[in-house]
């Protein structure tokens, strides 16, 4: 908006000026060349006439060349100054008639989430409510924005999330919560207009300083959330310790009954293996839910697919179970190189991540662009000579935590150059250079955006249980619905929503490793589902009345 009133104004200054310059120059002309002297208003009367196309009146038939000239000039300044008010005035008023624009209201919402300005992170947490079918208004405060989201089948209001009329206009008068999203500055102020509004809203923020977390719980935030803090902590569980296991600590379901995720080691057996060729269910009685590759979360799996190398896989089963498939994959008691650790950006991320490996034992080398405590090389991550300086050469494992996606994508090529074993874990702050990352080497990255989105959503949702906040996966207890008088098999689960059945809780007890042909489910028992969003909202929509 500032840009086209800053255009207007140039141009009406333009229209000013070439009439004065022409009124002028007409004037003279007339008295000097053409020996017909008038007053300045009859010349500023013969400009528009000709500016504007309308004639010329009894001025019409010039004998000195001098003034033919200067007629014509006026004519084609006439002519560029019309085309020019087209493109000024004509074409933003039609695009703006034609262009959708993002509605000032919504109506007839209750209990819904109300989410405070559009963001990365923000886009992935909304893509979580779609897929749980929850409703949503979105407040955006710049107009094209809001407008592009309004056509993208975005629920979206324009507006100031700031204001209190704007967040009305959201209904956050019956909304359930507001999550606030629009910067550490004003994201208090957010809250504060919020609860003006609705004293009961349960409010969130998401904050990048860590620091001045207590000052938003002073401004009434019920959850304040760092993703940064998590993610350093994620990624420094993905480097190797001296004794490392390379397995999580899982979910608990039920008594005696885990969610857990492992990853196969190079040694295993299972390497090179199928899925039907390992038998994992038959061999450990444990039910796949799904495997990781490159970052990328796949479930169901086929009987097709081929274990690899440092492939993780999701299993579900009983303590005996879990521990034996943990002995095929040989997770636990690996020894690794006792080499130092090298941590490149040293913010939020690389301080929970330095904390969490310190607590592992572990000798760690510091590298930032500035100097602070506890940095040991200053330099830019970037450069070969600084990370050697740092002492990638020898160091055993990379964490990457840049502010810069493009720097972390460089740092990633230059350290792998310098020192092919290295583990490389990195942290993307944008979903989209994941895979940029992996195609520079990286071992691992994780996307800042949708850590803070799952962990967004693992927050409003509290009634369920999720793996964890940098996965891509979600565990719910749900009744049997219409499943009730079926197997797991009979009624294609997989096939028709992508999720699994992991577990049946029945009369307080939890069957898992059941036989999915035989199993009967029972009216009164509840499931254990696994799946990514999408698939267990397909199955609830299918099953659950």
């Amino acid at each position: 908006m500032a840009l086209r009133s800053r255009r207007t104004v140039a141009y009406l200054a333009l229209v000013v000026l070439t009439t004065a310059l022409f009124t002028l120059l007409y004037n003279v002309g007339m008295a000097v060349w053409e020996g017909r002297p008038q007053p300045l208003y009859r010349s500023l009367e013969v400009v528009v006439q000709s500016f504007t196309t309308t004639g010329y009146g009894e001025d019409a038939g010039w004998e000195s060349p001098q003034m033919n000239l200067i007629v014509i000039v006026m004519q084609l300044a006439g002519i560029g100054l019309i085309l020019t008010a087209v493109d000024v005035f004509a074409v933003p008023w039609l695009r703006d008639a034609v262009s959708p624009t993002a509605p000032r209201r919504v109506d007839d919402l209750a209990g819904h989430v109300v989410v405070c300005e559009y963001t990365p992170r923000t886009e992935v947490f909304v893509d979580e409510l779609e897929a749980r079918g929850r409703d949503y208004v979105l407040v955006e405060s710049r107009a094209d924005v809001a407008a592009d989201l309004h056509e993208a089948g975005t629920r979206v209001v324009h507006g100031d999330p700031e204001m209190t009329e704007d967040l009305r206009a959201a209904g956050v008068e019956t909304a359930a919560t507001v999550v606030a999203d629009a910067g550490d500055d004003h994201n208090a102020s957010i809250v504060l207009a919020a609860q003006d509004v609705n004293p009961d809203v349960r409010a969130i923020t998401i904050i990048e300083d860590a620091t001045i977390a207590p000052y938003h719980r002073a401004a009434g935030a019920d959850v304040v959330l760092s993703p940064r803090q998590l993610l350093g902590r994620s990624l420094a569980h993905r480097v190797p310790t001296p004794f490392g296991t390379d397995v999580d600590e899982g979910v608990e379901l039920g008594e005696d009954v885990t969610l857990v995720e492992l990853a196969i080691d190079e040694g295993s057996d299972l390497v090179g293996r199928t899925v039907g060729e390992a038998r994992l269910r038959e061999r450990f009685g444990v039910e796949v839910i799904g495997t990781w590759r490159d970052g990328t979360f796949e479930t169901p799996i086929a009987a097709t697919d081929e274990l690899a190398a440092d492939c993780h896989i999701l299993v579900v089963g009983g303590p005996e179970a879990i521990e034996s498939l943990e002995g095929a994959t040989n997770a636990p008691v690996r020894r690794v190189d006792p080499s130092p650790v090298l941590i490149a950006g040293y913010g939020d991320s690389g301080r929970a991540a330095a904390e969490a490996l310190r607590a592992e034992g572990l000798d760690l080398r510091i590298l930032d662009a500035e100097d602070g405590q506890g940095v040991e090389v200053v330099g830019d991550a970037r450069d070969p000579d600084v990370l050697k300086a740092a002492g990638v050469a020898d160091a055993r494992a990379l964490v990457v935590t840049l502010a810069d996606d493009a720097a972390a994508i460089m740092t990633t090529v230059v350290a792998r150059e310098i020192n092919p074993d290295i583990h490389v874990v990195v942290r993307a702050n944008e979903e989209a250079d994941v895979q940029k990352l992996y195609r520079a080497g990286a071992d691992f990255v994780q996307s800042l955006s949708a850590v803070s989105g799952r962990m967004l959503a693992s927050t409003v949702f509290e009634d369920e249980e999720v793996l964890s906040y940098e996965q891509q996966v979600r565990v719910a207890r749900l009744p049997a619905g219409d499943l009730a008088g079926q197997t797991i098999e009979r009624a294609n689960v997989r096939s028709e929503t992508g999720a699994t059945v992991v577990a049946v809780a029945r009369d307080g007890e939890m069957h898992v490793g059941f036989d999915p042909s035989t199993f009967e489910i029972a009216p009164d028992d509840d499931v254990i589902v696994a799946g990514s969003d999408e698939a267990v909202a397909a199955f609830e929509r299918q099953f659950v009345p």
